[in-house]
């Protein structure tokens, strides 16, 4: 190989190089601008990081419903309207760049009760809090004595189903896992995934709640049967619980 033969080889040699390590600076440059974007946007690194979970703290503790009231104060400051936080239905978070959460608000519009969902994003180690979503989710459809065809006086008052997302179902139902739990031997916690058939009776101020719940423990799935019932103080006791094996 001539002299010249070997600088034309050594030239191209370099030139290869130098595109392969232009080309490693625009994919690190594309894969940073990425990774900026997802932190500015913390809904888009959730559908990256998914992970949404119950949140460490049960629904109706102070520091979600701190969350739930800075959400429904922020949106009524951006859409200038007047809703009345009620309580917290629902709560779950989701690791992003700090914590994203995903909560299910019960709350007063012009008089008449609504479940709206909102998502918060926190950097606590920032002091940084922000309104990311707020969306209607439906009104709330309240268990009275009318909704289920038991009015008072009514014989037989009977049984009606009733919606699974309803408030007061939703309560009676982590109640009943909160008991299966406190009744089984197991040190893995009961999670509800799924309240599957919902009826209830309203007799007087006071109800029952015949529920299917499908739970999760561990990588074991379980249906139960239960009976919940509420008295007129608004405190529930789980009088009937039965596994279903269908």
């Amino acid at each position: 190989m001539n002299k010249n033969s070997s600088i034309s080889l050594s030239s191209s040699i370099a030139l290869l190089l130098l595109l392969l390590f232009s080309w490693i600076i625009v994919l690190a440059g594309n894969a940073s601008a990425q990774f900026c974007a997802q932190q500015d946007d913390p809904l888009l690194m959730a559908s990256t990081l998914g992970g949404v979970r119950d949140s460490q703290g049960a629904s109706n503790s102070t520091d979600v419903d701190e969350l739930a009231r800075f959400a429904v104060d922020e949106h009524n400051k951006k859409e200038n309207s007047i809703l009345e936080f009620v309580r917290v239905v629902k709560a779950k978070e989701q690791v992003v760049a700090g914590t994203l959460h995903h909560l299910t608000l019960e709350v007063v519009d012009a008089g008449k009760k609504k479940l709206y969902e909102a998502k918060v994003w926190v950097k606590s180690w920032m002091n940084f809090k922000e309104l990311q979503e707020f969306k209607h989710a439906g009104d709330v459809p309240s268990i009275t004595s009318s909704d289920l065809g038991a009015k008072k006086g009514d014989h037989p008052q009977g049984w009606r189903e009733v919606p699974p997302h309803d408030p007061h179902v939703q309560d009676a139902a982590q109640h009943a896992v909160q008991t299966i739990q406190q009744r089984s031997n197991s040190l893995l916690p009961y999670e509800l995934l799924e309240i599957i058939h919902a009826k209830a009776e309203v007799i007087e101020d006071a109800a029952k709640f015949d529920l299917l719940l499908k739970l999760k423990r561990g990588s074991k799935e379980e249906k139960f049967k239960v009976e919940v019932h509420k008295n007129n103080e608004g405190n529930f006791l789980l009088n009937q619980m039965v596994q279903d094996h269908s």
